[in-house]
């Protein structure tokens, strides 16, 4: 019998190659891009996707009320949206990007959010796929409606009273997954109107730097790179980054070491650095 309450949190494109026909087993591509890109993944997905996947839209799987960039949905609206896309209560959901591991973990976080643990990211993304011999379907997807229910998990996901109340307590150890030269306001951010710099007491781990090339480094040196930047086991880490889509790979890496004691900043830069009633550290 499956097991339909966790899943690894990677799986590789052998894996899948060999889980594909299984009927609890459903793929989603994951892929976001910058605006600045004008790459639109809905229209890649069309041109070239893992057989029987269908695609998870970051930016439409989202709250349509509020300003800030794709935030997170009710748990209503998500349960309604990714049954439409055929998953179902007990599946094994594979999300995975275009690029490697690329935006895969923002839906995988959001699937873990609302309380589905049986979710795992793609290592390598389409092009681990390809590379292994995986074919490519071609055209809208064509997914069949399933139910599914979504139970809102408040331990993975901070606000901005959340992080602004932490500035004092300091109980959890905010990680910045964005540039070294964004987190130093050195260099200009992607969108207009934000300030450069940090949160005050935050650290720095480009999400980059856990990664070799599409994929995710081991364990051990996912654990490594943690550490040295001071994710260590003394303060729960709160993962942020420009929009709440890097720092889901930052919470995917410290699950792959062992650690599931950590929570996404939703609002991250866009919010933070967008307002002037929060402090900035440069």
């Amino acid at each position: 019998m499956p097991d339909h309450t966790s899943a690894s949190p990677l799986v590789s494109a052998e894996w899948l190659r060999d889980a594909l026909d299984r009927p609890d087993v459903v793929v989603l591509d994951a892929s976001w891009h910058m605006p600045a890109t004008r790459r639109d993944g809905a229209s890649e997905f069309e041109l070239g996707h893992i057989p029987g996947s269908a695609f998870f839209s970051i930016d439409g799987i989202a709250d349509p009320d509020s300003a800030l960039p794709h935030m997170v949905p009710t748990a209503d609206a998500f349960a309604a949206a990714v049954g439409a896309l055929g998953v179902g209560a007990g599946d094994h959901v594979v999300c995975y990007a275009t690029v490697g591991i690329g935006t895969a973990p923002r839906a995988w976080w959001m699937f873990r959010l609302f309380g589905h643990e049986r979710v795992s990211v793609l290592d390598g993304g389409l092009p681990a796929w390809t590379a292994g011999g995986g074919t490519l379907a071609k055209g809208p997807a064509r997914p069949r409606p399933r139910a599914f229910q979504a139970t809102f998990n408040p331990a993975r996901i901070r606000d901005l009273a959340a992080v602004r109340a932490n500035l004092e307590a300091a109980t959890e150890l905010v990680v910045d997954a964005r540039s070294a030269g964004r987190f130093a306001g050195t260099e200009a951010e992607p969108r207009p109107g934000l300030r450069g710099g940090h949160i005050p007491g935050s650290v720095n781990v480009p999400y980059q730097t856990l990664l070799d090339g599409p994929r995710m480094l081991p364990p051990e040196a996912l654990r490594a790179r943690l550490e040295a930047a001071g994710v260590a086991g003394d303060r729960p880490p709160v993962f942020t980054c420009g929009s709440g889509v890097s720092a889901c790979t930052l919470a995917l890496g410290l699950t792959l070491t062992g650690r599931d004691d950590w929570a996404v900043y939703d609002g991250s830069w866009s919010e933070w650095g967008g307002r002037e009633d929060v402090p900035v550290t440069s």
